[in-house]
Order: structure tokens, then sequence, then C-alpha cells
């Protein structure tokens, strides 16, 4: 971060100029009209890439289309036009087009260098049209404001906190940007800075530090409008409540506080009315309503103005504009009510201390007291030192959120210890516990004597924290460095009473200390009173040392002297301090704490560091004993040491314990059973081992910590899930703990079976994704889901023979088998596995799953296979509940004859609808009647592409990757949203209340995926696709192509059911006829598609048994390969062949191009060993996330469902492949007897 330079002008030493001064008096006379929205305008003019790339960027290595601010420099004439447009619609500020001209936001098109040069070109396009404007039109003024936007980076939300480019995504990587942005901006001309679409407040404070010392730079200070963008909680997406907001920012004094974007004008009526208590102007300008289903917004000028008519009326805002969707329409009308109407009128307030996490404190009068939870302090608790050193942050946040539960305000950090680097563990717990909403709710307290450290802990907290603290001890230049240091941070600030002589321990000496740091920071700091909290030392009494006499007393003194001596001042101090002398004998110590409260607070005592958790009443202290401790404290008897020593030797602890409330251990922690429990819910494995080896000291055996905390703990998560309150990610990431714990226990489990001892289980299950397929997603979810429910899990990986399966599952005594498969010849492979559990006599239930399979083929096909049960499990989530059935005694017959009931019933309607198809001559009469215009291919033949995967990621399915996890599809459309994260959190605030949980599940998800795409990205992992451009022509249902000098034959099949315009189609039908010479008239296209190398990291994952990393690449690289795919469809379109339309790619196995077999033929042009693709003897392709289809362009050509076919096509197709149809079953599992209904 750009470092805070004292050798210029501070920045509240220099005054607004001329025209700054201007927008203020202009402010308290009219209601000013700010613009509409840019983007809207720039979409409208509908501009190409090469208007984006402009001669300057002409042969840029990546698209530019979309990146609006470089328009600046490459298309300025709109970007005037733009402006000037609503200069004569009636605005009177206009914004730059810079909204995203920072470097996180323009290194998406690799224009990270050219912040400066695109910021300087948009505020001066910007200031020569309202130059222009008010010379046209004499005693008019208006002003240019600087647009800022808050980047891609959220810095509250940051997860990661190991990742490799968190430098690039942190607080002094967006601090240095933004600085680096307004100082462009203020060059370049503008008259004020508008730090815009606020959702994290720690962005805001990061882009306010880079304004104000931008304006210190420049030499020229203008005014700040800062506009915060909520959901329809009330509260950003960062989590903090408008209030908590306003808190928040407030230390930079802006001109105007107000709301943008997010809602229509009449759903932010009542965030309006929450601003206007606060001495800002008072900032509004909505969307154009809500967007509609199609993303666009529709509300016309007239609605919008009626719909901010009463924000005007009723005196509420001080400027009024339009964000997405506004035109300049929008802002005619809404500058023609506003003015009809008088300005707000700005209040003038009283001050106060206002901190804030995710929900303000004031500290008033009115609150008597704030509890500072004094625990999470290395110096002061060692067991946080313990939890800290060992990196279990996640017990070291649960005893803040155990303060914080108790009734502290404000949570305490102190790292300071030897053995620690401070900074670095300030910095990682304060981004912890920051994200935990618990404990983020209240305000921080940064308690370090490191500078360093307090830096850092800064520039992580959301709200507004308080520092503690800084002293004179070191001179007054280092102090009022500091002091401005944090000012500038947005933080309120704790004074130690030391100074260059010392700490300050006697009446004089604190008043003395405490009234020349106030002057200080009041008169050269820029601090108000109120952000100042005196420290005057509370230390330890009853000593036996005569000096230390007075202790307590002189700080109760001056306390009183600060309050009516140092206007708005308050007064804290760590209350720990004053019994050092009774360490180990806590009654006594918190009965100390007690009474000189109650003394303190009375003189005025604002706050104090105390255990929240250990706060006695003054009323439950024995009189004895409370009479001892005052004459100690108020100094009333020279004997009074030695009386509370020896009345404290009489008291036990156990007298201790008696007098505290219910729940108030000291310890503070669960049972360690309880706690390994909850690490196993939560997914947490930091400190596992110690945890174990602390569970299974206590139970006596490995297997009993299995059969006790880990099962009670697995069969939470899979209740959990079941009810859909835990959802997939979070499913894994517990099984992940699950392994780890038993891992650990292993060598301990084996010397305890020696022994004859064995850990207990749900029932034992064997799966394996069948012979010839490669496909594992689905199977590895069932293998994490069942783990989680107690299952003993064997899974035998992908491409098992039958045998093997079933061998497996005898030798083991499993109690199911579950077999997993994609393609379609696995379905026959899952037929020969039930006979071979039939001949082998087994009688446990078969499984059955994958996008293949279904309840029909299971009942018609599977399930007449096997005298045992044999149950389509639709997802992995109905797993559960089915083994349950299955294998309890008491449920199991009910359970068989109830699916043998509806398998019957299946099968019964499955026979009265296979009369519905025609025979195969009358179908191939119904083939449709095309015409065919042959267009040529641009470049015939083979090609090869390659693409990165920020070239594809675009396209991904992010609904079917989502399905992949088991949530919800339609929760994708949060991935859709263009723009910035206010709109995603527009769309979260608008789920229904029974899918929030699972929204959020899937946002986090989606961002980790995210995550996952950068890093791919970055290891430089393309991915490979090859087209065949092939001469072609259809003749009897096959398509002929010419390769290589020789022709071929790719056979399709035909519907035998008519369709809704009574055609029987082929994809044969969409290739051009041969004509009577026998020529080839038309192409057809070949491909195939790999997601290639993603392979070895999904394997290198599993080899480190990191499940959930494995199934987030796995279902990322299937939906990249379908991505890679309609990419290669795109170009084939665009540059080798250009047609009409763009045509359909049937992959084979799809439903219109079912027969797995015709893999092979394509692997004769293809050559997919040459692309690093493997082919099972089923034609199922390795790696898994790839495809391999054809292309056709005819204008009619379209997607369909083959259908059932009747023996008498089966039987033809069989001559025309040459092949028996004994030999086809296996690729054409449901020639007659099952619809195939195979899912793409």
């Amino acid at each position: 971060m750009e470092s805070y330079n004292t050798t210029m002008t501070y920045i509240d030493d220099m005054d607004y100029d001329a025209s700054a001064k201007r927008l203020v008096e202009a402010l308290t006379r009219d209601i000013i009209v700010l613009d509409g929205a840019m983007g809207t305008m720039i979409q409208h003019e509908h501009l190409t890439e090469e208007d984006f790339r402009g001669e300057r960027f002409a042969e840029w290595d990546r698209k530019l289309k979309g990146c609006n601010d470089v328009l600046v420099l490459t298309r300025p004439d709109v970007i005037r036009t733009i402006h000037t447009g609503y200069l004569e619609a009636g605005a009177r500020i206009i914004e730059t087009d810079s909204f995203n001209a920072n470097a996180a936001s323009l290194a998406d098109y690799g224009l990270s260098g050219y912040v400066a040069d695109i910021n300087r070109a948009a505020a001066k396009i910007a200031r020569e049209a309202a130059d222009e404007f008010m010379a046209a039109h004499p005693g008019e003024m208006c002003w240019v404001a600087g647009s800022v936007g808050p980047s891609g980076k959220s810095l509250s939300m940051i997860r990661e906190l190991d990742s490799e480019d968190r430098d690039a995504t942190g607080w002094d990587f967006l601090a240095d940007t933004f600085s680096l942005q307004c100082k462009s901006l203020l060059e370049g001309g503008v008259d004020l800075l508008l730090i815009e679409t606020i959702y994290d407040s720690l962005n805001a404070k990061a882009a306010i530090w880079g304004a104000r010392r931008a304006m210190e730079r420049v030499g020229r200070r203008v005014p700040v409008i800062l506009s915060v963008t909520l959901t329809e909680s009330g509260r950003t997406l960062a989590g903090q409540t408008l209030e908590a907001f306003v808190v928040t920012v407030s230390h930079c004094r802006p001109l105007a506080v107000g709301l943008n974007c997010s809602f229509g004008a009449d759903a932010m009526m009542k965030y309006v009315e929450a601003l206007q208590p606060y001495p800002y102007a008072v900032s509004v300008y909505p969307n154009a309503g809500l967007p509609n289903a199609m993303g666009e917004y529709d509300e016309t000028p007239e609605k919008m103005a009626a719909k901010i008519e009463p924000m005007l009326s009723r005196g509420l805002v001080n400027i009024i504009g339009g964000c997405c969707g506004t035109t300049p329409a929008h802002i005619k009308a809404i500058a023609a009510l506003a003015a009809k109407y008088k300005p707000r009128v700005i209040p003038v307030v009283a001050e106060e201390m206002a901190l804030a996490g995710l929900e303000p404190l004031i500290v008033s009068p009115d609150r008597n007291f704030v509890n500072v939870g004094e625990r999470c302090n290395v110096a002061g608790s060692r067991k946080f030192l313990r939890l800290i050193k060992e990196h279990n942050f996640g017990e070291a946040v649960e005893i803040a959120r155990q303060q914080v539960e108790a009734g502290a305000q404000i949570v305490d950090i102190n790292m300071d210890d030897a053995m620690l680097d401070s900074a670095v563990e300030m910095s990682s717990f304060v981004s912890r516990i920051g994200s935990e909403p618990d404990t983020a709710r209240v305000p921080f307290m940064i308690d370090s004597s490191h500078w360093l450290t307090i830096q850092e802990g800064l520039k992580r907290v959301q709200g507004r924290p308080i520092v503690n603290s800084i002293s004179l001890k070191e001179g007054e230049e280092k102090f009022l460095d500091h002091a401005r240091y944090i000012r500038e941070m947005g933080a309120a600030v704790v004074v130690m009473a030391f100074d260059e002589r010392g700490q300050a321990d006697t009446f004089e000496r604190r008043i003395e200390v405490c009234g020349r740091a106030y002057r200080l920071l009041v008169e050269k700091a820029g601090f108000r009173g109120c952000d100042i909290v005196f420290d005057p030392n509370v230390l330890a009494v009853a000593t036996g040392i005569e000096s230390h006499r007075d202790y307590a007393l002189d700080f109760i003194r001056s306390v009183e002297w600060i309050k009516r001596n140092l206007p708005g001042a308050k007064v804290s101090g760590g209350i720990s301090n004053l019994s050092f002398s009774f360490r180990g004998n806590n009654y006594v110590r918190e009965s100390m704490h007690a009474l000189f409260l109650y003394h303190a607070i009375a003189r005025g005592l604002d706050m104090g560091i105390v255990n929240a958790a250990a706060m006695m009443p003054v009323d439950e202290i024995p009189a004895d004993l409370r009479e001892a401790i005052d004459d100690v404290l108020l100094v009333r008897r020279d004997d009074a040491t030695d009386r509370l020593v020896d009345l404290a030797a009489e008291i036990k602890e156990k007298a201790a314990d008696e007098k505290k409330p219910a729940g108030m251990s000291s310890s503070g922690s669960l049972p360690p059973a309880k706690r390994l429990e909850m690490m196993l819910v939560k997914g947490h494995s930091d400190n596992l081992p110690p945890v174990l080896e602390e569970v299974k000291a206590l139970l006596g055996s490995a297997v009993a910590v299995i059969d006790g905390p880990l099962m009670d703990g697995m069969n939470r998560v899979g209740n959990l899930f079941g009810e859909g309150k835990l959802f997939l990610p979070q499913v894994v990431k517990s099984a992940r703990v699950m392994k780890l714990a038993v891992e650990w226990l292993t060598p301990y489990i084996e010397e305890e079976k020696k022994s004859g001892g064995e850990a207990s289980s749900a029932g034992r299950m064997v799966i394996a994704t069948v012979k010839g397929d490669v496909h594992d997603i689905g199977k590895n979810i069932v293998g994490v889901i069942m783990s989680c429910n107690g299952y003993d899990m064997i899974d035998l990986g992908v491409m098992v023979p039958g045998e093997d399966i079933v061998a497996k599952a005898i030798e083991t005594n499993a109690d199911f088998i579950g077999l997993s498969g994609l393609i379609t010849p696995s379905l026959e492979e899952m037929c020969n596995v039930a006979r071979l559990m039939e001949s082998r006599g087994m009688t446990i239930p078969l499984l059955i799953g994958g996008a293949t399979t279904s309840a029909l083929h299971t009942a018609v096909r599977i399930a007449p296979c096997y005298s045992g049960p044999v149950i389509y499990t639709r997802d992995a989530a109905m797993l559960p509940s089915v083994a349950q059935r299955f294998g309890n005694p008491a449920t199991c017959q009910a359970a068989v004859e109830a699916l043998h009931d509806e398998q019957s019933r299946l099968r019964k309607e499955y026979e009265q609808s296979a009369v519905t198809i025609i025979p195969y001559n009358e179908a191939m009469k119904k083939a449709p009647r095309l015409d065919y215009h042959v267009e040529i291919p641009d470049i015939p033949g083979i090609t090869d592409l390659q693409f990165m995967v920020s070239e594809v990621a675009p396209l991904i399915n992010w609904r079917a990757f989502l399905a992949a996890w088991k949530l919800d599809p339609s929760l994708a459309s949060v991935a859709d949203i263009q723009g910035c994260d206010h709109c995603r959190a527009q769309w979260l605030a608008a789920v229904p209340d029974e899918k929030v949980n699972s929204a959020a599940e899937a946002m986090q998800l989606i961002k980790e995926a995210r995550i996952a795409l950068q890093r791919l990205e970055r290891d430089g992992i393309m991915l490979k696709a090859r087209v065949a451009l092939l001469p072609a022509g259809s003749r009897d249902g096959d398509i002929i192509y010419k390769y290589d000098g020789k022709r071929a034959t790719i056979c399709t099949l035909r519907q035998q059911k008519p369709g809704e315009h009574g055609e029987c189609l082929s994809l044969s039908d969409y290739v051009a006829p041969v004509t009577d010479d026998g020529s080839l008239p038309d192409f057809v296209g070949l491909f195939a598609v790999t997601s290639g190398k993603i392979e070895d990291i999904i394997a290198g994952y599993k080899e480190a048994g990191n499940h959930y990393k494995a199934i987030l690449y796995q279902t990322l690289a299937d939906r990249l390969a379908e991505a890679s795919t309609e990419t290669m469809h795109r170009i084939v379109h665009e540059r080798l062949w250009h047609t009409a339309e763009k045509g359909i790619r049937p992959a084979v196995g799809y439903p219109s191009l079912p027969d797995q077999s015709l893999i092979f033929d394509l692997d004769k042009v293809i050559d997919y060993a040459s692309m690093g693709i493997t082919l099972t003897e089923s034609g199922a392709m390795s790696p898994a996330a790839s495809t391999s289809g054809l292309i056709f362009t005819h204008p009619k050509s379209r997607y369909f469902a083959l259908g059932k076919i009747g023996d008498d096509q089966l039987a033809d197709y069989a001559r025309r492949r040459s092949m028996d149809v004994a030999a086809l079953a296996k690729f054409l599992p449901g020639h007659a007897s099952v619809a195939l209904t195979v899912k793409a």
C-alpha cells in the first residue's frame, strides 16, 4: 500500500477549491440531478469488438468487448455524446466512464497497466463536455464526478486465506490502484469523487484511503460522495446494516452518503428514510425498476419519475439520479420533478462515538458501560495462545463467539507474544473472525504494542474498529503519525497514559499525560473528542508495596477528571490487571473486578476489557469480602491489604464455582468428544490429531472413538443433509475430516483388532463404475454421502468387470452393491452384474444409478435378471434412506414388496405402450422432405484447436454444475448475473426463505469453482478440439463421407414414432442425398473435445485424499469440456464453415445418436490417441471429460430423441453395420424393450 507521507500537506489542513464550494452551496438551495446509466447507453450503441479495440489495441491478445472503460481511449466520441445527452436532459453532475478503471477489474482484459491513461482520458472527456455545456448555457453550473467502482474483489469475503493470489487481492493492492485511479481523475479535472455501488465497506475504506492520498499528492481537495448498494435484507452483500456502513465510512466526512442500484425507487424508500438522521447530504440513484426475465430494465421514464416523487416531495434527498437501465429520457423526467421541490435540510447532530461490526455500536452515556471481551488475548489467556500457536482457528474463533454470546459488545484481539509473528497472526485471525457472523456483528479492538501488527489488523476489519493503543512514550511526532494513520483508516483510538518519562502511575501524572494527548489529537490529528478513549492505567493493588496503595483510587479519580475536562473523551481500562496479586483465586479476582467497575462506572468509566462470561453481580459478593475489597480500592484502612489477603486465603475454589451462574465454566469449551463431533459436522480439521488423542484417552480405544463421536458426527451430517440443512460441498468437507480421523486412528485400530476389538458400521457397500465406463463423479459423491451416514464404503473405481464386483462383495460380506454408469453400453453391463449375482445365489440389494439409468429401464431390463431387490436411485441424496429401509430387517420386507409392486406397474405400463411404434418401412416413408442448399466449408479437412480456460469459461453451464452437486439448478442464475456483486446480493435477497441456505452454498461453491478456474488458467491448462469437415452425402439412412481418398459410412437410426408434424427423423436427413452419379454433394463435420491435463490434477487430489477438491475439479472438467465443445461449434460456424445456420452437434451417446459403438468409426478420422484420448471396449472416452460427435448445418436440423425402435429396424441397422444383433445389444440395450432416453 502507498505509504502515508507526512511530508505532504495533510488533507484535513486543505480547503475545498472554488468548484467544490459552489457545489456545497448549491446543495442547500436545489436538488442536484445526477446523470443516468453509462453502461445502458453504451449498449444502445451496439459497438463491436473493433470499436472497443480501436487502433491502439487492434492487435491486443484478449477480447476487449465489454470493457466499457477502454472506450475513453478507443471511442471517445461515443462517451462524449453520452455525457452531452445527459447534460441536455437536465443532469448537473455527470460521472466519468471509469467505474471499472482499476487494476483489479482491468486485469480481466490485460489492461491493468492502463489505469492512469484511462482515468485521465475519462475525466478529460467529461470535463470538456461539462465546460462546453456551461459555455453554451451561461449561468448554469455543472460538475464532473470521478466514478470509482468497488472492483470485483471483496476484501471482507475472501475465504481462501492461503490462496496464491492473496497479495493481488488484498488491501494494499486495492488501496494503491484506487489511489492511482483517483489521482488520474483529479489530474484530468474532476470536481468530486463518487465512490459508488459499495457492497463491502472494507473495499470502500481502501477507496477512501486511496482518494485522500491522491488529493494530498495532487494538492487539491475535492468532495467525496459514498453510495452503497444493499440487498433486500437491508444489508450489504458483505453483511453490514446500512447504519453500520454509515458509521464505518464517516471518518472521511463525505459530502453525501446515499444509495444506488439494487432496487427500483419504490423499494429504496425505507432505506432513504434511514439516512435522514445523518449530517451528510443524501444521494439516491435507483435502477429503472427491477430487471425482467431477460435481465433488462423496462421501467419507463414516467413510471420511474412517479416512484421517485415521494422522496422529493417529502424533502428526503439532496442529489437524485439514475442507475442501471436509465437513459437521458429518464433523467429528463426526474429533472423536471426535482425542479419543483426543495432539497433536504442537512441536520446538525451531536457528536457521539460510533463503532461498527456488521451492526453499529453507539457508545453514549445511555449505554452506561461497554464490555470489551478480553479472552482473545495471547498474553491473558494461555488457552487462546495455545490455539493460535497450533493454528487451531476454529476453536479460537469459538472463544470469541462465546464472549459475544456472554455479553461482550467489543472483542479485543491481541497477538503480542515473543514466539509469534504478531502481524501475521493478527491478519489471519481477524480475517477468520470477520467471516463469522456471530462474532463479526460486534466491533473489534485491534490491540498491540507493535505498530505493524496494528496496521495489518486495520487492513482486515470491515467495520469501524478501535485501536488499542498509542502513547506519547516515543514523542509527539511519532504519536501524531500513528494517530493520523489510525484516523485515516477509520478507527477510534485508545491512548495509554504513557509519555517520554514513562508510565503515569499517580493521579497528577495521569491527568497531565491525558490532557496533553487530547490537545494534540484534537488540534493536530483531526480527531473528534468522542473518538478518543483514554486508558489511565489500571494497575495491581494489594501487592504489599506501599507505592501501589493508591493505584485504584487514583484511576477512579482520573476517570472523573477526564470526563469533566476533556469534552467527548471516553475512558477504558484493562480490568484484570487490578487483581494480579490474587492469581489462582478466581472468585476473589472477579469480586475485585466487579466492585472496581461499580465505583469507576459511577465516575464515568465508559468501557473496560473484561471477561464477559465472568462478570459477577456486586450484590452476590459476601458482605465481609465486599468490605475488605472496598477498603483496598478506596484506601480506607492502613491494614486493608493484609485483611484482604487473609480473607482470600480462606476462600476455596469450590465456593467460587458455587457463586458462578450456570454455564460460566472457566474453560468455556465443549467436552473433547463433543468437540470432535462438532469438528466433523463443520468440516474443520484444524488441530485434529491432538483432539483425537484426547478423546481416545478418555474413551479407552480407537474403536470407541469411531463408534462414539465420529459415528455420532457422521449420523448428524447425514441427518442434516437429508433434511436439506447441509449441502453436498459441506458434506464432502465433513467426509474429508472423517477420512483424516480414520487414517490417524487406523494404526491403533489394527492393534485393537488383534485383541478382538472392531468398529461398528451401519453397513458395508461395494460401489463401482461398470466395465467399459470411466465416469465416476456420481459414484464418488455416493461414497462421500454414505460414508457420512456411517457406511463402510468399498470403492472399486471405474471400468470394473462384473466378476470383480461380485467377488469383492462376497469376499467382504457386503450388504449392498452400487453400480454407476453414464454411457449406453453400461446399461447392458449392469444387467450382466445382476445375472452374476443371481448365479452366485446372492440376495443383497443392488443399487442402480447414473445418467443413462432410469426407473423404467431398471424395472424392465435389470430387475428381471436378479431375484433380489434392484433399486433405481435417482440421486445420491436418496441413498441413505433407501439403504436404511432395505438394510433394516424390520422394514426390509415391506420395502421389497413395495418395490416389486412399483416395478410390476412400470413393466405393465411399458408393455401397454409398446404398440405405439410403426413399422420401419413406413417410418422411412415419413422422413422429412427437405431442400438442400449446400455451402462449402472455408477450411475443409482437419483443423486442430486449443482453448485457454478463460476463453471457454463464459460458456460454462452452471445449472449442470450445480445439479452434479445435488443443488437446485435454478440457483445457477446467480452465475449468469452480469455486473458487480451487488446484483448477486439482490438475487440472494430475493431467494425464498426455504432456499436461502442452499442459495448461499451455491454462491460459495461457484465462487470456489471460479478460484479453481483461475488456478487452471495460471497452470496453462489447454482444452483441445479437433474438427474434420468432410465431403458427404446420405443414402438409405447412412451418411457416406470421404476422408483420405476413401469413402466410409456412419449409420444412423430413424424414429419409429411420428412426431408432432407426422415425421420420423434421422440425422441422415440433414445431409443432401448422394447424387445419381455417386458424387457427394454436401459436407458433414466430425469432432472431438477433451479437457486433457485436468485429469492429472484430479488424480493428484484423489491420491492426497482430498475428495472435495477432486469432485470440484471433476465437475468443472465436465462443464469445461461442454463449454469447449460449444466454443468449437461457434468457431466452425464463424470461421471454418460459414453457413446460414449454426446447426447442431449431437454427440455419440446422445438421444439422436445412441449407438456408442460409432465412436470406433469416428476414431478412424479423429485419431483420439493423438489427442490424448483412450477408448474402452464399450466406447467410453478417457479423460471422462471428453465429447465426440457430428456437426450438421442444415437450416432445419434440430436435436431430437430417437425413442423406441423395432426389431425390423434393428435387423436392418445390424446389416448396415456389418454386426450381428447380439453384438449390437451391448451398445443399444433398449433396442425393442426400453425407450432410449440417454441424457445429454
